[in-house]
């Protein structure tokens, strides 16, 4: 190969690196261009499908939902009339009542016998004697019952809804308002099951839609029964399904119709049923759902009778329908209200057809734009080449005149020789490059002594913590005690290198066992060092009194006294008996320990629960006496356990706690601590041990 100076070859590498660069490049750019605008104009149409599909869907459901809601206001409204028909004979009632006690009660309206009624029925009531009635105009009970007249008048005056407001006695008299004379002399309204139903019944009873006898077409009667010195009474008044027709009449926007539906599936109410000429006790069933031959029709029906509110689809007459329908809650019936798929459709046809316009014409932009970003980019290139060839002839010019002085300097600091500096006076970049080689020199000689240092002081901290480690672990129990009949785990995992909690076993005399678990605030070396301080004295004092209550507040008077900080401590201690199977404890500001009975589902033990150790210089806490069974389990813990977080910040929590212990109740006390350890350890995952943890497990076997 012929021999090139440095420049030459450095010009010749950025024009190769250069030209190479810009036709892989230009070749991926003219690529990437081109599918773009392919990928843009197919995103483009895949939008506008996209958009019917979502504005078709959204329009139908939008329309659905609209129906729902038209569906339950009506069969709201419908619900109303008959909610306020019962609230009126509430009050019709409470007229009853109050009128037989008072029957010289003169009405401020007549009354007219049925044989003779008024020519204006608002006149006044008129009054109907059944054929077996024994009750005479003088009677008290007959003179009593006027006291209704006006109450009745003022009801049906009040409520619109309303054919014929009346009240029936038990021996016979029948006293109606309006004054209409139409009903059958031989009448025995007391024969009527409206009548017998509300007698049998505490409140408001409802009929099936039936002829009324007085010629008003089909009605409902709601009555209710009214004890009386005279027997009982039974107010009723009277609703026609004419009254419901401006409601089932409803249409959207001209298009649809409704209907009402009783808890039988019969249709009372809709567009196109004919009443026909009343008669007395004619059945007002022309229609019912579940005759219907129509699967769809009929799961609709059932959903209906079963007071759902929904939607459903069917088809009539050829038709796709929607169907809309809520119940009516007082009477068990239900309101739909219907519209053909086709006129729900119909706007989202003309969105359609505007969004699939929109979408060619934004398609055709978009090839528009490809090319002219095209023919830019071609003319770019050209002159980035240009550019190159200029900038890499001047660059090769300067790099090479400092490159040398930079190499040598570098092979000299990488023998180990940091006293050596460069001299560069280019004034410019290359020159800063020079002085912060030199002072990169000079910072790694200090870096380098300071490391010394550095290293030498974490290794004398780190032998120190395994020291104090060490120390700590020598402050808790060598070996857990074998006690006859009871299975006893324990151990304690620092959140750092030492940590607050402890727990211990205090032999309190013949046979019995202190049980002590407790957890200082804070962590690290104070919590050791006040660790170790606590754990001494509550040794020391459970040792001495074998009532836990004494030696809680005998180590608080000490730890108190010789406390010197804001530091406390919480400590649960109790005293075990295994011959008398008792557990006697007290608690001063600690977890609860959990405790399981077979048979019985686990909870947190009680009793009084005091103030932590070294708050305040007195601390007086009853004891509280556990019996213990065989098979219990007791489990002492610390709040680390169930304040152990994962990375979603979401604590580990009680009732995890209660769940694991409970599925383990049954096995050894050391597997049973291993695997909430275990579970702890899961739940946490890569989040950092918050706190401290201890655990105690006593079983009984």
């Amino acid at each position: 190969m012929p021999s090139l100076n440095m420049r030459t070859k450095i010009l010749m590498v950025f024009l190769a690196l250069s030209i190479v660069s810009l036709l892989i490049t230009g070749f991926a750019a003219f690529y990437t261009i081109s599918e773009m605008g392919s990928s843009a104009q197919e995103s483009s149409t895949e939008l506008g499908k996209e958009a019917v599909r979502n504005s078709s869907a959204a329009l139908e459901k939008a329309t659905e939902d609209y129906m729902v809601r038209v569906a339950v206001g009506q069969a709201g409204l419908i619900d109303e009339i008959f909610w306020s028909t019962e609230s009126e004979l509430d009050i019709l009632a409470a007229q009853a009542r109050s009128v037989q006690n008072n029957p010289a009660y003169e009405s401020q309206i007549r009354s007219y016998p049925i044989t003779n009624p008024p020519q204006d029925p608002m006149m006044g009531t008129v009054v109907l004697l059944a054929p077996d009635a024994t009750v005479t105009e003088t009677d008290p009970e007959y003179h009593a019952l006027a006291g209704m007249d006006d109450l009745l008048a003022a009801v049906y005056r009040t409520d619109g809804d309303l054919t014929a407001v009346y009240v029936v006695t038990e021996s016979g008299i029948m006293r109606s308002y309006p004054g209409d004379g139409e009903i059958v002399r031989d009448f025995d309204p007391r024969t009527r099951s409206w009548y017998k139903d509300a007698v049998l019944s505490n409140g408001p009873v409802w009929t099936e839609p039936y002829i009324d006898a007085s010629g008003q077409g089909w009605i409902l009667t709601c009555a209710r029964s009214v004890k009386t010195r005279y027997g009982t009474w039974v107010v009723a008044s009277d609703v026609t399904t004419g009254q419901l027709n401006e409601y089932t009449n409803l249409t959207l926007g001209g298009k649809g119709y409704a209907i009402l539906m009783d808890d039988k599936g019969t249709i009372l109410n809709r567009q196109g049923i004919v009443t026909g000429d009343p008669r007395a006790n004619q059945d007002a069933r022309v229609d019912n759902v579940f005759l219907n031959p129509d699967p769809d029709i009929v799961a609709i029906g059932y959903n209906m009778t079963g007071g759902m509110t929904g939607l459903g689809r069917a088809t009539f007459d050829g038709v796709e329908t929607i169907i809309a329908y809520a119940p009516v809650n007082t009477l068990n019936w239900s309101y739909a209200i219907s519209m053909p798929v086709s006129d729900v459709l119909e706007p989202i046809r003309k969105t359609e057809s505007n969004i699939l316009v929109a979408t060619f014409k934004t398609s055709a932009q978009i090839l528009q734009f490809k090319d002219r970003l095209l023919y830019i980019f071609a003319g770019l290139c050209v002159l980035l080449l240009a550019i190159v060839i200029i900038l890499s002839w001047y660059l090769a010019r300067i790099i090479t005149r400092p490159v040398d002085a930079l190499r040598e300097g570098t092979a000299v600091i990488g023998h180990g020789n940091l006293d050596f500096r460069l001299d560069i006076r280019s004034g410019d970049e290359f020159e800063a490059l020079g002085n912060s080689f030199n002072q990169m020199a000079s910072d790694l000689q200090e870096n380098i002594e300071n490391l010394k240092r550095t290293t030498a002081e974490k290794e004398r901290f780190t032998k120190e913590l395994e020291i104090a480690k060490e120390i700590q672990d020598s402050f808790l129990p060598e070996s857990i005690p074998a006690i006859v009949g009871f299975d006893v785990a324990a151990v304690t995992i620092p959140a750092l290198e030492i940590g607050g909690d402890l727990y211990d076993f205090i032999p309190t005399g013949k046979d019995c066992w202190g049980f002590t678990i407790a957890d200082v605030s804070g962590k690290g070396v104070s919590a050791a060092l006040y660790m170790a301080l606590s754990r001494t004295i509550l040794h020391a004092c459970g040792e001495a009194d074998a009532d836990p209550s004494a030696a809680v507040r005998n180590a608080n008077r000490l730890i108190s006294d010789d406390s010197r900080s804001s530091m406390f401590i919480t400590v649960f201690y109790g005293v075990l008996n295994p011959q008398a199977m008792t557990f006697t404890y007290v608690n001063a500001g600690h977890n609860p320990p959990l405790f399981i009975r077979e048979g019985v589902e686990g909870g947190w033990i009680t009793g009084p629960k005091g103030i932590a150790l070294g708050v305040v210089p007195v601390v007086d806490i009853a004891s509280t006496l556990l019996e213990i069974r065989h098979g219990d389990l007791l489990v002492l813990y610390t709040d680390g356990v169930t304040e152990a977080f994962n990375e979603k910040d979401e604590y580990f929590g009680e009732e995890r706690l209660m769940d694991c212990i409970s599925r383990h109740r049954s096995r050894p006390a050391k597997e049973i601590m291993d695997t909430l350890l275990e579970e702890i350890r899961a739940f946490s995952g890569a989040a950092p041990q918050s706190d401290d943890i201890t655990l105690v497990v006593i079983r009984v076997l």
